[in-house]
């Protein structure tokens, strides 16, 4: 599920390729979704301005990333799919939610709460990165996820505080490194077996790409086993 296509706006680039990537590796057959509304707003990723022009979430950005080949989120019916994967980038908290507004007390877009909620009855397991688990921390109101740290104590975590909004949405929030018996620190994800959720922090650290990749690739595979 793409929530259009750059970081400051819409899904991550390398997080979504990286997703494509090993699903293609592992020769799983998928679709790619995305809602068909307006995305909150357009950025400048050059300068970090907001621009004037305005885009739709599926049919202009997150097409770019699915090469044309996307349908909407409204027509995604859980059973028809054993998993689902939801790539970060700011768009997963300005368009799928309002996260990066409202913080704790944000509203889920209705297809995405309803996709969530119905893979959720089903039991099939749910891949999120990056900023994306703060999605599933508000729908559930429970379980566990990570965006990896709760502390910038050595500057690479920019983004620490949004454990804290996990938190005030009813979920857990381990940490990479510190809370080894609840992770798989050889990939830095997070496992929640009870509510078959897999997370990793992919770019909430300042993290060199391959390793984003990695930790990303391992969140999938993780995926595609519970499947």
């Amino acid at each position: 599920v793409l929530s259009g296509c750059g970081v400051f706006d819409g899904s991550e680039i390398h997080e979504a390729s990286a997703a494509l990537v090993s699903l293609s590796r592992e020769g799983v057959k998928y679709s790619i979704f995305a809602p068909n509304i307006p995305q909150m707003h357009t950025i400048n990723h050059l300068n970090g301005q907001e621009e004037s022009v305005n885009r739709q979430v599926q049919t202009y950005k997150s097409a770019r990333i699915a090469r044309g080949n996307i349908a909407a989120l409204d027509t995604l019916v859980a059973n028809d799919y054993d998993a689902i994967v939801f790539p970060g980038g700011f768009g997963a908290a300005k368009n799928l939610s309002t996260v990066a507004v409202k913080g704790p007390d944000c509203e889920v877009n209705d297809e995405v709460q309803r996709v969530i909620v119905d893979f959720h009855k089903l039991k099939k397991p749910m891949g999120f990165c990056c900023i994306a688990p703060t999605i599933v921390a508000k729908v559930l109101g429970t379980g566990e996820v990570t965006v990896g740290q709760s502390k910038n104590d050595d500057g690479k975590w920019p983004y620490a505080d949004t454990a804290q909004a996990i938190e005030k949405m009813g979920a857990k929030h381990p940490n990479f490194m510190t809370d080894k018996h609840l992770l798989n620190c050889f990939h830095e994800i997070h496992v929640d077996q009870e509510n078959r959720v897999v997370t990793t922090a992919a770019f909430m650290c300042d993290a060199d790409f391959h390793v984003v990749h990695d930790g990303v690739a391992a969140m999938v595979q993780t995926v595609l086993k519970m499947a």
